[in-house]
């Protein structure tokens, strides 16, 4: 019965033993094999490895996906002009050099994120203090591409590279909320109120500017105008004067008519001597003079 018992016992070390010197390696890790005593870990790629049995060496996976590295809590940041900031940072790194990442955290994947957080901090505290409140939140992603930048440099030495880093939130502290809101509130006013004034400097520099042009289209057209109208007089009298010469009683028939026309409305009551040379067309086409009166015409009538 005991020797059962220790045939059992001495199959399961046995198993246990065999097991722990197999290493299976999927395609998303590596695996560092690594003894206390050996100062030269070997890295394994996918596949199936074997390796002394656990307490000479061991074995630690690392996953050589994207990862992300989201902080437990919000971030303290200040900007230039001393207003606190709480932000939320989202990191996506990559592990490159897995024996490099292994050297400086002595095996310890909570090391890891431990020093990633606090490159993270420090990053993103020295982008915040270069910008202003309005030009911090006008400009996240330029703020999270200099933080970036500034951890790529730092994260080398830990054999891991820096894929993005976005800001999930910048919000104020519940402590100093209203005063900044109010004074955004105050800042946007008085930018709205500075932009309609140019618009309306702008609109009256564009009337002055219609305006002065509009006096320019009109004294040229006037005197346009008046430059026709001075030759249509000129060839009018030039025709009058031509007509005058052919038929000087044609031309004062039609002049007289002209005046009819200006001086007679409808509904007019004009009184005048009708023996008036004035009238004299209107007595027959020839224009003849009016009747004398007086002895002389009497004598002429017998």
């Amino acid at each position: 019965m005991n020797r059962i018992v220790a045939l059992v016992v001495l199959v399961v070390i046995l198993l246990f033993a065999g097991s722990s010197t197999l290493v299976v390696v999927d395609q998303r890790h590596v695996a560092i094999v690594y003894s206390h005593s050996d100062a030269n870990p070997v890295v394994l790629g996918p596949g199936l490895h074997f390796k002394l049995p656990t307490p000479l060496q061991a074995a630690m996976r690392i996953d050589t996906r994207i990862q992300t590295l989201e902080a437990a809590s919000a971030e303290r940041c200040q900007t230039s002009d001393k207003t606190d900031l709480l932000v939320s940072p989202l990191v996506k790194y990559r592990i490159v050099d897995p024996l490099k990442l292994f050297d400086t955290t002595d095996g310890d994947p909570q090391s890891l994120a431990d020093r990633l957080a606090s490159l993270t901090r420090e990053a993103l505290a020295g982008a915040f203090e270069k910008r202003t409140l309005t030009d911090a939140l006008a400009h996240q992603s330029e703020i999270a591409s200099t933080a970036r930048q500034t951890m790529t440099a730092q994260a080398e030495t830990l054999g891991i590279e820096i894929v993005d880093v976005q800001l999930a939130r910048v919000d104020f502290p519940a402590s100093a909320a209203d005063a900044v809101y109010k004074r955004m509130t105050a800042a946007q006013q008085q930018l709205a109120s500075d932009a309609r004034a140019q618009g309306a400097a702008q609109a009256e520099k564009i009337k002055a500017d219609a305006d002065r042009q509009r006096q320019a289209i009109a004294a040229d057209a006037y005197a346009k105008a008046q430059a026709i109208k001075g030759q249509g007089d000129a060839k009018a009298a030039e025709i009058a004067a031509d007509a005058f010469g052919r038929d000087p009683g044609f031309y004062q028939f039609y002049q007289s008519l002209q005046a009819y026309r200006a001086i007679f409305k409808p509904n007019d009551v004009i009184v005048v001597d009708p023996d008036s040379e004035f009238f004299r067309f209107m007595r027959g086409p020839e224009g003849a003079a009016a009747p004398a009166s007086g002895p002389a015409a009497a004598a002429r009538k017998r």
